[in-house]
């Protein structure tokens, strides 16, 4: 059973999922930090300095100054500025890895257009090449 399992662990589809899974957590977090930190201070600044994090409704009918507020009384909301920063994070994590897909094919399509290697000649044509090299040194 170990011998099973090792053998199924170590195919390289399965190795390149698990690297793959581990590279793509990674560049979540990146990506989370390029929103959060870099793009939505500007863009909060830009709007009248909204925090978008904070941006809430709270639906027990009271006013909350942020999302740590709201949480920490224990009042429900709806965390829609936590969901436009989501929102964002996504779109660019989907546009890098459109990016990446459309390299990773204009190389396959590169490397699938490259001209193969001529194939030999079939053995008939030889034969027919050869009769007619003889016939030409005879004339």
């Amino acid at each position: 059973m170990f011998k099973e399992f090792k053998e199924f662990a170590m195919k390289g589809s399965l190795v390149d999922l698990a690297v793959g899974f581990i590279l793509g957590g990674a560049f979540s977090t990146i990506v989370k930090s390029l929103v959060n930190d870099i793009m939505m201070p500007p863009i909060g600044l830009l709007l009248g300095g909204v925090d978008f994090a904070d941006l809430i409704m709270p639906l027990d009918g009271n006013t909350y100054e942020s999302l740590a507020a709201a949480n920490e009384a224990g009042a429900p909301v709806i965390a829609y500025g936590l969901f436009i920063n989501n929102l964002i994070s996504f779109i660019i994590m989907a546009l890098a890895l459109f990016f990446v897909v459309k390299g990773v094919n204009n190389l396959k399509r590169k490397q699938d257009e490259a001209p193969a290697e001529a194939p030999a000649p079939a053995r008939q044509e030889v034969l027919l090449e050869e009769i007619r090299n003889l016939l030409a040194k005879r004339s």
